[in-house]
């Protein structure tokens, strides 16, 4: 799948970094990757720490051992104790690809928990990186796929006539309407729960682990990103590229195009409007559809945590156990969990003891 067009992967950018999902810029060397990265910044108002790949060592990510008081500690460097001291901002890797595979494997404790020596960056603190592809890059070396599969990888396009214009005028910053409108509970749990309907239909795209380097693919941590990106996507309205670019991203280019292709035609009711109508509800036929509109529903219904919320789910699933018995199960063993204080047993369960007995949870 090839997304062309800068304002589309600046938009993706910047729905990334709000997400708090590491990014990583691909491209040739001088086409632009560090200044949308620096005026993404400077629109924020964000500080920002540039480290170069090529000239760092492990111990500048996994810190330097030194010895205090009769202990040995690992001393962060300047660029993780300003951004500590901050707050938050943009931590920017920068030539990634030109990092040896030593200092990639340093890096990784970084990415994934933004930890550098004995200091934990704060969670407003967001990673992006830039990249050459290896054969463009001073000593170029593919990223590992431990390393790959932390980031969502975006291909920065060359256009001339918006290179044209940014020379004329100034390059535009990327759009911050994703950290106007951050996501909703109820757009996260309904990303969530078409990543998880998606991957009941197609399990074995679950995890590929890739035989050597490269870009992005799929994992259960590269489909959580998925499912956070497209929540932040709902949230900000971005377009269809935008998503697509994103997803593509995180899991690779035939996993994307399986699971965009599907989620397309899923076209699933609001579980927050189930929820308010329980009795109205009517179970999808395709099993894929009645599993990811139930686990939505459940969800909200558990995030909500009230009684209200609890009872009207389980109305939902004592109407779909008369279709479906093995979708409704797997829905009640998560409600019947999750019961909040105060909540009676309500009296849809007893449509479902056969049901609950089945799943072992009635005696």
């Amino acid at each position: 799948m090839s997304v062309d067009g800068g304002d589309v992967v600046s938009e993706a950018l910047a729905v990334a970094v709000s997400a708090g999902v590491p990014t990583v810029l691909w491209g040739s060397p001088g086409t632009g990757k560090t200044s949308v990265v620096v005026a993404l910044a400077e629109a924020l108002n964000w500080p920002v720490e540039v480290v170069v790949g090529s000239i760092r060592e492990p111990s500048d990510f996994a810190g330097l051992p030194v010895v205090a008081d009769g202990a040995v500690r690992l001393a962060p460097p300047a660029w993780a104790q300003r951004l500590a001291a901050a707050g938050h901002g943009l931590l920017f890797l920068d030539e990634l690809t030109t990092a040896p595979p030593a200092v990639q494997a340093a890096m990784l404790r970084v990415v994934l928990e933004r930890v550098v020596g004995d200091v934990r960056l704060p969670d407003k603190v967001q990673v992006v990186a830039a990249a050459n592809p290896p054969e463009e890059a001073a000593d170029g070396w593919d990223l590992t796929p431990p390393l790959a599969n932390r980031f969502v990888h975006l291909n920065w396009p060359v256009d001339g006539r918006r290179i044209a214009r940014g020379l004329a005028v100034g390059f535009p910053a990327p759009p911050l309407s994703a950290f106007a409108r951050p996501p909703s509970r109820e757009q996260v749990v309904r990303a969530r729960a078409t990543v998880a309907a998606f991957l009941e239909v197609r399990p074995v795209l679950a995890l590929q682990v890739p035989s050597g380097g490269g870009q992005g693919w799929p994992s259960p941590r590269s489909w959580e990103a998925t499912a956070t990106l497209a929540a932040a996507c709902e949230a900000a309205g971005s377009s269809d590229d935008v998503l697509a670019a994103l997803v593509t991203g995180a899991v690779g280019e035939g996993a994307a195009l399986e699971f965009l292709s599907w989620r397309e035609h899923l076209d699933l009711p609001d579980p927050v409007a189930v929820l308010a109508d329980p009795d109205g509800f009517e179970l999808p036929r395709r099993g894929d559809r009645a599993f990811a509109v139930l686990t939505s529903v459940v969800a909200v219904a558990v995030a909500a945590g009230d009684v209200t919320s609890w009872d009207a789910a389980w109305r939902v699933i004592a109407r779909a156990a008369r279709t479906a018995p093995d979708v409704a199960t797997l829905a009640a063993r998560t409600l019947a969990g999750r019961r909040p204080r105060g909540a009676a047993i309500p009296s849809a369960l007893l449509e479902l003891t056969p049901i609950l007995r089945a799943a072992g949870l009635l005696p």
